[in-house]
């Protein structure tokens, strides 16, 4: 039920993947009906005077620190949006960027750790806080309308990743309301498109994959998936604070979702190339290598991951663990033959997963199932019934796994 919930307000956050990083507000409309590649983006004067969002300068200025942000270079970036934040001490984006640092830090650990949870709100309630003045003093303030959608929007995210349903509840709320004020601003922008470009796609995607929330989302818009992917590609290719943000999106949408997996390699190792520090990125591009087939490259990548969690880099935790070791272990297991590396691998393995509290992953699982099929090469019967009891009680009855472990398991009673 949490899942369903939780997708619930996946839907009912667009600005969602806007909050990931600001940008400007714009009316979209229009591009309901024109092709993206010959869009060229031209907001009106008056709806970008004084805005430090399509400032220019400011981007140049900015662009080494949004990198390390997504390196993982937590420090540099802060030290130079801290800048920012004694210069532009009223506004929202410094803080809203400080409050988006706090996210790439939750990020790795698959959204588990609740170290940065307080200092990620306070920023995000400095955001809201400053781009409230800004819109009481001018209701038509678009950039205003902006980050009070997109930091509610933020918000609610993680409100509802921690069981805050309520919480969650009320900043979605307000999100939408002022997503729909900041959608009246006059020109287009690559930035704030990318809100409804995962709106179009997740409404689609919520109402063919989950039939009982089809109730629910009767009472929102109509989404467009296939328009929905041409905006995120827009935005990927277009878009200065949220084109990493839509290619994050994108990779994650290509390989899960839409079946694509060459599509979701090409921008997963894009990412990677760019960010080699990024732990999300890494493994995400290991696992894909790994599913397309890739060994030698998953390998070397997968190694490095490893290597980055024994130095304690920012980011590499025992998920990035549980990733690398599991690639390697099946490597070694059906291309080298080599069962001893594979076995400790493996083992690897499922200490990270224990060490994330995640036991009903499929690696947890698959690495026990893996080691029980070496201990019946091997013809080690006791290590081969210990590991499927293991897999037994881990998986689902419907599943293969299940069924296996079932099998060896009571036509190995005796013995």
């Amino acid at each position: 039920m949490k899942q369903l919930l939780f997708l619930v307000f996946a839907f009912v956050l667009p600005t969602l993947a806007v909050a990931q990083q600001p940008g400007v507000p714009t009316d979209t409309t229009a591009m309901r009906h024109i092709t993206f590649e010959s869009i060229e983006v031209i907001p009106t004067a008056a709806s970008v005077k004084g805005m430090l969002l399509l400032n220019k300068d400011l981007q140049y200025e900015l662009e080494g620190a949004v990198d390390n942000m997504y390196n993982f270079k937590y420090e540099r970036a802060e030290k130079q949006f801290k800048s920012l934040r004694r210069r532009y001490p009223e506004h929202p984006l410094p803080y809203f960027l400080m409050g988006l640092s706090q996210w790439w830090k939750i990020v790795p650990t698959n959204i588990q750790t609740l170290k940065y949870d307080d200092v990620f709100f306070a920023y995000m309630d400095t955001t809201i806080q400053k781009a409230e003045k800004m819109y009481d003093r001018n209701e038509k303030d678009f950039e205003a309308s902006f980050f009070l959608a997109a930091a509610n929007g933020f918000t609610a995210r993680l409100h509802s990743e921690r069981s805050n349903w309520r919480k969650a509840t009320v900043a979605s709320k307000r999100s939408l309301e002022y997503m729909e004020k900041a959608k009246a601003g006059n020109g287009l922008s690559p930035e704030f498109l990318m809100g409804e470009a995962l709106f179009n796609y997740y409404a689609v995607w919520i109402h063919e994959n989950y039939p009982m929330l089809r109730p629910v989302l009767a009472f929102f818009p109509d989404g467009n998936k296939r328009l929905g992917l041409k905006q995120l590609r827009h935005v990927a290719n277009s878009g200065f604070y949220t084109g990493t943000e839509s290619k994050f999106f994108l990779m994650k949408i290509y390989a899960n979702e839409e079946g694509n997996m060459e599509e979701s390699l090409r921008i997963a190792q894009e990412l990677a190339l760019k960010y080699p520090d990024n732990a999300y990125f890494q493994r995400f591009y290991a696992r894909v290598l790994f599913v397309q087939g890739y060994f030698t490259k998953a390998e070397r990548v997968s190694q490095e991951i490893l290597q980055k969690l024994e130095q304690r880099m920012p980011g590499y935790e025992a998920v990035s663990g549980r990733y690398a070791s599991y690639i390697l272990a099946y490597i070694n297991q059906n291309k080298y033959r080599d069962f001893e590396k594979a076995k400790q691998y493996y083992k690897q393995s499922i200490m990270f997963a224990e060490m994330s509290n995640e036991r009903d992953s499929g690696y947890f699982i698959n690495s026990y199932l893996n080691l029980a099929r070496i201990a019946h090469q091997e013809k080690d019967k006791a290590a081969a019934k210990r590991y499927y009891t293991v897999v037994l009680q881990a998986s689902e009855k419907k599943s293969a796994t299940y069924k296996e472990a079932k099998q060896y398991l009571k036509a190995n009673r005796k013995g």
